[in-house]
């Protein structure tokens, strides 16, 4: 039996991004950043639209769109005129709707629904190449500052005591999220990216017990949802973006009994070396 080549290049698009949204994705969830990810998702077709008016490579587009739709968040936030959700609404909607005109204009045939939903079959080789470069990127310069941007996420304060650059590390996360924004829009599409961050480190929460551990089985629901998801996706003949969201949701589903069953077993073990330990 042999497997075809785009199935091959689709497989291994899709774990690398399991990878690199599985622990990005974790600062997303213990940051609360959620909304914030979703709204870059939607300035992204700005940028795509943007990139195919001028010449300009998509993921390339996206990630300077996205940075300074970034800058102009900071700097609204700045100015204290509305709440942080409220600016993310009024720019994460007018980038989808300027895009979307933007692109309505162009005389050049398009498809929209694999930007918008994703089409993880059709991935060449110059987005293999920029999901290695971007995402070992982003993984790299993570786990390089990993213990900062943890005690930075658990008290700012604390942080800034041991001389953390708070605010520098807070735009470099805002940063890894748009390389992050721009590789997976072919994986998953421009609407279901914001998924793909939070699910697979939101069900991990419920089986670890420390940062590293929830990052790893983060990685690892990706991963399983994304072979999952590719599979029902060329069985069923399904949106690919879809798909893999939902297994991502079916393993979040099922990771709330197991984290029961472990705990209770944790309990009793501890229970029963209680018991059997001699007294002093």
């Amino acid at each position: 039996m042999t497997i075809e080549p785009f199935i091959i290049k689709g497989l291994l698009a899709g774990v690398i991004v399991a990878l690199v949204a599985g622990v990005m994705g974790c600062f997303v969830v213990w940051r609360r950043m959620a909304y914030f990810g979703d709204s870059l998702a939607h300035s992204a077709l700005l940028g795509i639209a943007l990139g195919i008016a001028l010449g300009v490579n998509h993921n390339l587009s996206v990630i300077m769109l996205c940075s300074l739709f970034a800058l102009i968040l900071v700097w609204l936030q700045q100015k204290r005129i509305f709440a942080t959700d409220t600016l993310l609404g009024i720019l994460a909607h007018a980038s989808l709707s300027i895009g979307v005109i933007t692109i309505s204009i162009l005389e050049q045939i398009i498809d929209l629904h694999s930007y918008l939903f994703g089409d993880i079959l059709t991935v060449g080789n110059d987005q293999i190449w920029w999901l290695v470069v971007g995402g070992g990127s982003v993984l790299g310069v993570l786990t390089y500052n990993w213990s900062s941007l943890v005690l930075m996420t658990i008290d700012e304060d604390l942080a800034q005591a041991e001389n953390v650059p708070v605010a520098r590390y807070q735009m470099l996360l805002m940063f890894l999220m748009t390389i992050v924004v721009a590789i997976s829009i072919k994986i998953v599409g421009i609407l279901l990216i914001a998924s793909l961050l939070i699910i697979a480190p939101a069900a991990s929460r419920q089986l670890s017990k420390s940062p590293e551990m929830m990052a790893m089985i983060a990685c690892l629901i990706g991963v399983i949802s994304v072979v999952i998801g590719m599979y029902f996706s060329f069985e069923l003949d399904t949106p690919s973006g879809p798909t893999i969201v939902a297994a991502l949701a079916a393993l979040f589903v099922i990771s709330f009994p197991i984290s029961r069953i472990t705990t209770k077993k944790m309990r009793t073990f501890l229970s029963q070396n209680e018991e059997t330990r001699p007294l002093s």
